[in-house]
């Protein structure tokens, strides 16, 4: 009887190379939360164009792009940031984990966990004991998957549009 090949899931810090395999991604996960919230390449997206931010993050110090693995092929990303508190704290930072996303049909086999762990590895060496992630409201899988990993809610935005003026944004 044959045995079936493990999986090998992955995470690792993403370099130029990784550069359409990010586009790719991204957009993928600019279409899921645009369905939740219209506003939300505007608001919450990465600024345009793309390769150029990707690059920018990926050059800096106070950021970590990860990339999920599964054999060896991308199949997910992550982008954490590090953010200063307000005074008097303002010397301590925050690690922010800003997008995190897998392909529909890489979930659930611990692509997230492990991109999650590495790049809280690295915020941790930089000195970092404070962890926030943000998760679209609606968005019932990654409000768990944060959860299954010790974060909990301290904060809620919301939102409205004026729709009544002219040049009112979509919610």
């Amino acid at each position: 009887m044959p045995t079936e090949t493990p999986i090998v899931v992955s995470a690792r810090h993403a370099g130029e190379s990784d550069l359409i395999q990010l586009d790719r991604m991204y957009g993928a996960l600019a279409d899921e939360q645009s369905a939740i919230r219209e506003i939300w390449p505007d608001a919450d997206g990465l600024a345009p164009p793309l390769d150029g931010a990707f690059r920018a993050l990926i050059a800096a110090t106070d950021a970590s792009v990860v990339i999920g693995e599964i054999d060896g092929i991308p199949v997910g990303f992550l982008i954490a940031m590090e953010e200063p508190l307000n005074a008097p704290r303002d010397a301590e930072r925050i690690g922010s984990i800003r997008f995190i996303f897998t392909d529909h049909e890489a979930r659930g086999v611990g692509v997230g966990a492990a991109m999650l762990s590495l790049a809280r590895e690295g915020l941790r060496g930089a000195g970092i004991r404070l962890f926030d992630a943000r998760v679209s409201p609606g968005h019932r899988l990654a409000k768990n998957f944060f959860e299954s990993h010790g974060f909990k809610a301290r904060s809620i935005t919301m939102h409205s549009a004026d729709h009544t003026g002219s040049g009112g944004d979509a919610a």
